[in-house]
């Protein structure tokens, strides 16, 4: 049984076990905490995280590596813990996610376009230095 196994089976995880379980810094889970997005137990200064604490940081940061916002990731916390059949949830991320990715086809389309703009300069560059280097032969 690995250390991931056995650290899943506790009841409750420490700031660093947490951070270290999913490489961020103790400072990014205190800041997850100031805006609402995870709660986790206190006994005295300690921060004891429980699995919810887990598993909400495991969806934040999905959803920060696929472009959402804070805003947008507590919307969607929010809908699965009023609706556990997750149907709401669902439906609401799919929508996200469609909008999401229409962003960003347009951006992949707006650098084709920057990206063929460039190579257009680059040629029209490269045949003027090339008559000029051909003038001085």
């Amino acid at each position: 049984m690995g250390s991931h196994k056995r650290q899943r089976d506790r009841k409750y995880y420490t700031i660093n076990e947490l951070s270290t379980l999913h490489d961020v810094t103790a400072r990014t889970l205190r800041h997850y905490e100031d805006v609402g997005l995870i709660s986790p137990l206190r006994r005295g200064t300690q921060r004891l995280y429980r699995e919810r604490d887990r598993v909400r940081l495991q969806l934040i940061l999905r959803g920060r590596r696929l472009g959402f916002g804070l805003a947008e990731i507590q919307e969607m916390l929010d809908l699965y813990d009023a609706d556990p059949t997750e149907v709401t949830q669902l439906r609401h991320v799919i929508r996200q996610g469609d909008a999401k990715l229409q962003q960003l086809e347009n951006q992949v389309e707006e650098l084709q376009t920057l990206m063929a703009e460039l190579a257009d300069l680059r040629a029209t560059m490269q045949r003027r230095l090339d008559r000029i280097l051909s003038q001085e032969e």
